[in-house]
């Protein structure tokens, strides 16, 4: 089946619900365009629907109303006939019996085709994020930071046109944590992706964002959208700058604006 591709939306949320089997209402009228190139945070309390909105534009969930569309598509025709799609998890989920090489190569793997460019397209991308050197390793020899390279890597080795990401840095010391930070919108701009980024930090959704949704608590909702209008290149000091404290206030403050609400069906 051939796909169409759309470019004025990399995605659409459009009136989107999703109601669970034990009443939970996750989002609730989820309206929200994503524009091919732009690096959004979903941002929100725990339980408000971020990581439900990401599964659905990965064809991991259906809305309950409403639709949800990747460059003019349904996830699921979009995830069978092309790459154009990649998830990266909170955890790195790497197989402890194939090295750092042949993890990122699985899913070139499974696509089938030349053999000799699939690798060199892994090692590429491994040398993007900086483990050239740890080709042959296994994820046991390695530490958390990483093996979450290795995962963001496994993702890349496609060449994705949006990458998914759920919480990817949640559980790393803050070092790593602003290293991989950086490394990513790196990657970001050399690709030309368009990014959908799940986070609770406030801090680090200003620091990577060309935009954040902000999100309600549950019922999940668009409580406001900021621009992020600050240069790239973005620097570690630029955390100290007015500018970017202006905006950590103003997404804080959109959060706590929004009070918790319990709602069932």
């Amino acid at each position: 089946m051939d796909v169409k591709i759309v470019q004025d939306h990399a995605v659409y949320f459009r009136n989107v619900s999703k109601v669970y089997n034990t009443g939970t209402i996750a989002l609730n009228n989820f309206d929200f365009p994503v524009e091919e190139g732009e690096f959004i945070s979903f941002l929100g309390p725990s339980g408000c629907g971020k990581s439900t909105a990401l599964r659905m534009v990965a064809g991991l969930g259906s809305p309950t109303t409403g639709d949800v569309t990747v460059f003019g598509n349904t996830p699921e025709d979009l995830i069978k006939n092309t790459n154009d799609i990649a998830f990266v998890f909170q955890d790195a989920n790497l197989l402890p019996w194939r090295s750092v090489l042949d993890n990122v190569l699985l899913p070139l793997e499974l696509r089938g085709g030349n053999k000799k460019e699939k690798k060199e397209a892994a090692v590429k991308v491994l040398e993007m994020v900086g483990l050239k050197d740890h080709l042959t390793s296994y994820p046991r020899q390695l530490s958390g930071g990483m093996r979450m390279r290795v995962s963001i890597a496994r993702a890349l080795a496609a060449k994705p046109k949006l990458l998914l990401m759920d919480e990817p840095f949640a559980a790393l010391d803050e070092i790593t944590r602003q290293t991989l930070q950086m490394e990513l919108l790196d990657i970001w701009k050399k690709e030309k992706m368009t990014v959908l980024f799940v986070t609770h930090n406030v801090y680090e959704a200003v620091f990577l964002s060309s935009k954040i949704a902000v999100m309600s608590a549950r019922p999940g909702r668009l409580s406001s959208v900021i621009d992020v209008n600050l240069p790239y290149p973005r620097e570690l000091a630029m955390r100290t700058d007015p500018a970017f404290s202006k905006y950590v206030d103003l997404a804080s403050a959109s959060l706590e604006n929004h009070e918790p609400r319990k709602e069932t069906v």
